[in-house]
């Protein structure tokens, strides 16, 4: 109960000690420390991909600093040659402020990419964007970009009927459960619901796509894939476990020792508040270590 109260109250608390709390989910606020962060976790035989923090951006001003932003995480897997690809947020590169001018900066991005033999993940946002996000994915496959992939969310309803239609395209999907806060018409909002429901789309991904990712850190679901993995005898190249930086790093390890593959998300920028605070929120556990920092001695 207390922890819970204290995740309600984030916004309340001194950005300072979410700071200190949430730093090791971030790998910091330049491009510099996220390629350290990427060749760390190399060394521990995990790959990565990296986020420019920042969505919902209202400026194509702004979406234009996020894009030059992804353009040199890109050149900086380039140069560096990381085991990592790029994420991003369509409402950073202008979504929200109009569909087109947003798909010329991600396709520009995944152009880039497709020149340097490197791959670009699109998140999934919330509801408003599900349906254009998906478009976007399928006008870039049918432009003939292949470097490119999707996530797809368990929470949503609609999900299992969204990967439904973009099997023909012989998808690379990130499947994970949903953070963002939707309505319980549109989305199932029980825990053993939206696990169920993860169960049934990852083998539905695991059957067809080209690549899943099995972004979760729910033992129930871990285990399940594991189970699913050995029985069905999937090929490990067609999948690989995810996880976020900083996050059940012993469950990761253990992961890494059985031979999966295992990617992990490394955000960086400025904006890190919103996510911390995102990340906060969904663990009540982690807020509780926000309380014991508050009373700390500097």
């Amino acid at each position: 109960m207390l922890q819970s109260l204290i995740a309600a109250s984030l916004p309340y608390i001194p950005k300072a000690i979410v700071k200190s709390v949430a730093s090791r989910y971030i790998a910091g606020s330049t491009l510099r420390e996220a390629v350290q962060t990427v060749q760390a976790l190399e060394k521990k035989g995990a790959s990565s991909t990296i986020d420019v923090l920042g969505e919902f951006v209202t400026t194509k001003e702004r979406s234009l600093h996020e894009y030059e932003s992804s353009k040199a995480v890109l050149s900086a897997i380039n140069q560096y040659k990381l085991p990592t690809y790029l994420s991003v947020k369509p409402t950073s590169l202008g979504l929200g402020i109009d569909p087109e001018f947003a798909y010329e900066n991600i396709s520009s991005l995944v152009n880039m990419a497709k020149e340097f033999g490197a791959f670009v993940r699109m998140d999934m946002e919330n509801t408003p964007y599900t349906t254009q996000t998906i478009d976007m994915y399928r006008r870039l496959r049918h432009e003939g970009f292949d470097n490119c992939g999707i996530v797809i969310q368990a929470y949503l309803q609609r999900s299992e009927s969204d990967i439904l239609s973009l099997l023909d395209l012989d998808p690379n999907i990130r499947l994970c459960k949903g953070i963002y806060r939707e309505n319980p018409e549109i989305a199932f909002t029980n825990p053993d619901d939206i696990r169920n429901n993860y169960k049934k789309l990852l083998r539905l991904l695991l059957k067809h796509a080209s690549k899943t990712g099995i972004a979760t850190h729910d033992d129930i679901l871990i285990n399940d894939a594991m189970n699913v993995i050995e029985t069905e005898n999937v090929n490990k190249e067609t999948y690989e476990f995810q996880m976020l930086l900083g996050v059940r790093e012993e469950r990761r390890d253990a992961i890494l020792r059985l031979g999966h593959h295992m990617r992990i998300y490394v955000p960086f920028g400025e904006d890190w508040y919103g996510y911390s605070t995102r990340r906060l929120k969904e663990n009540p556990q982690v807020a509780g270590y926000v309380f014991k920092a508050m009373f700390k001695k500097g």
